[in-house]
């Protein structure tokens, strides 16, 4: 876009501005990875897993931009919250005629968990057990685990997630409310689901691990700060404030930010991988040490002093007032022959629960209720957490239940307005939506013992999508169904109705010799 826009400038010698319609902006603009997941599972009669094989196809468009990347993370990810002796998994990067798609909110995890719970419930079915029993049967447990890739970690706060969010929920209630609510209406059906969460954090590319910022102050003792992050509304810069404010003892009204440039700090790193917080807080940390180092002498000599006192006797013994921050993150490499990956931080750890209740005539559905915890570490601040943790969750809910792209079978994509492709609206938030933080947990691999949450949540609406499916295998019993079925993601109201099999989608044709269909799913 910017070198189509710079040869029009060129050209006619006048300034240009580029701007896209909604259409061709969606035309042109890759989305995030379909993938499709095949497994074998071998499991015992009580529902513990003992070996899984998975093979992932990830669609990457047109060209590779960082289908490999996304790719790697689905495959590490794959174990979710379970512990499975033995995993294979194996993945294909899929070069196809459709615009290259590209990095999005969760980078490859989503799938990841989508495919998991896929065979959770197929096992659950096949043993005649719940989901949840399942679940809990293969939780990582203890304070020494190891994930596929042999990273260790403590999986302690994982189980108290677990056991907190189905306290919160009331599950056990809930579900016996709802075994009743399903005898006694036929064509409305309601289904739980409660799972666990698990999330790395930080870069696999070992250069992005890193951050600067710098730290202006003047002679009256306000403060100008600026660091490699980009606000983009997750309130990145005020955990930044924070930061200052707490190292500098200084009220937040004394410090102000400049909007991020590479001229004043260059070689910034994406704001990404809800790894921002800690890159760009330990920057700007290490600034505030550098300057307080400096303003030492001062305030030993006056100690009854005020800041403006301090950085005033600076300023007049020509001590320097500008200073600079780095962090150099640890490096994260992951070695494919051996099956290693190293240095990943810390995991965000966390357990959702939603109920919903479908209508098996039409496919809607509505969501009644959802329960999220998340470990959060330390938080610098409950309320911005909060409000990350239930975003990313709508923003799931849209991807697992509505988010659907349609193809022309030449390609062409017919999903590209507001009135084809839907997004999550007021009407689709769950009537009653709980956000808890586990409290007493520290982080000692982050600043200040937090941990970054932004992304974490996202997972959280895969919790939708299997209560949808939760519902639909209560549907499917009324008719004499009770083995597997498969529910892709997103799970439309088309595909809610037609899982519901009755009198009625037995009416409709399926797989029509010779025709073409009218649209294709990616």
């Amino acid at each position: 876009m910017a070198a189509i826009t710079a040869l029009a400038a060129h050209k006619t010698g006048r300034s240009v501005r580029l701007v896209l319609e909604r259409g061709e902006d969606m035309l042109i603009t890759g989305g995030r990875h379909p993938f499709i997941g095949k497994y074998k599972v071998g499991y015992m009669t009580d529902g513990t897993i003992i070996a899984v094989e998975v093979t992932c196809y990830g669609n990457g468009g047109n060209e590779l931009d960082v289908t490999l990347e996304v790719l790697e993370q689905v495959l590490i990810n794959m174990d979710s919250g379970y512990h499975i002796p033995h995993l294979r998994l194996t993945g294909f990067a899929c070069r196809t005629n459709l615009p290259s798609n590209t990095a999005f909110r969760a980078f490859g995890q989503p799938q990841a968990i989508a495919i998991t719970e896929s065979w959770i419930t197929d096992v659950a079915s096949k043993c005649g057990l719940s989901a949840e029993k399942v679940r809990e049967i293969n939780l990582y447990r203890g304070e020494e685990c190891y994930t596929p890739c042999k990273t260790i970690f403590d999986s302690r706060n994982q189980l108290i997630c677990w056991n907190e969010c189905l306290t919160s929920a009331s599950y056990h209630n809930r579900k016996i409310v709802i075994e009743e609510f399903n005898k006694l209406n036929r064509w409305k059906k309601r289904g739980i689901s409660v799972m666990p969460l698990k999330k790395a954090v930080g870069f696999t590319v070992p250069f992005l691990n890193q951050a600067g910022a710098l730290l202006l102050v003047y002679e009256d003792g306000s403060v100008l700060l600026t660091h490699g992050g980009t606000e983009m509304g997750q309130g990145l810069h005020t955990k930044m404030l924070q930061i200052v404010s707490r190292e500098l003892k200084i009220p937040m009204s004394a410090i102000h930010l400049n909007e991020t440039s590479t001229a004043t700090v260059p070689n910034t790193s994406p704001t990404a991988a809800s790894f921002s917080t800690d890159l760009n807080g330990m920057a700007v940390k290490a600034a505030c040490q550098t300057l307080l180092q400096r303003l030492e002498p001062f305030m030993h000599d006056n100690p009854k002093g005020t800041w403006k006192d301090w950085v005033k006797e600076a300023f007049r013994n020509k001590v320097s007032l500008s200073t600079t921050g780095f962090f150099k993150g640890e490096d994260v490499s992951i070695d494919w022959e051996k099956g290693e990956a190293t240095g990943i931080r810390y995991f965000i750890f966390g357990a959702a629960y939603s109920e919903v209740e479908i209508d098996c005539l039409t496919g809607d559905h509505k969501n009644i209720r959802t329960d999220i915890v998340i470990d959060a570490g330390s938080s610098i601040n409950p309320a911005v957490d909060i409000g990350q943790i239930e975003g990313a969750f709508t923003q799931g809910l849209g991807l697992f239940t509505m988010e659907e792209l349609k193809y022309s079978p030449k390609g062409v994509l017919y999903t590209r307005g507001p009135t084809q492709y839907k997004i999550p609206a007021v009407c689709d938030i769950p009537e009653q939506l709980n956000v808890y933080l586990l409290s007493g947990s520290k982080n000692p691999n982050a600043i200040y013992h937090s941990k970054g949450i932004s992304e974490s949540a996202v997972l959280a609406g895969c919790s939708v999508l299997y209560a949808i499916k939760d519902a639909i295998a209560a549907a499917r019993r009324e008719t004499g169904l009770t083995g597997n079925f498969t529910l892709n993601s997103p799970c439309t109201p088309e595909q809610i109705r037609m899982a519901c099999i009755d009198q009625f989608t037995e009416m409709v044709p399926v797989n029509v010799p010779e025709s073409t269909p009218w649209a294709i799913i990616v």
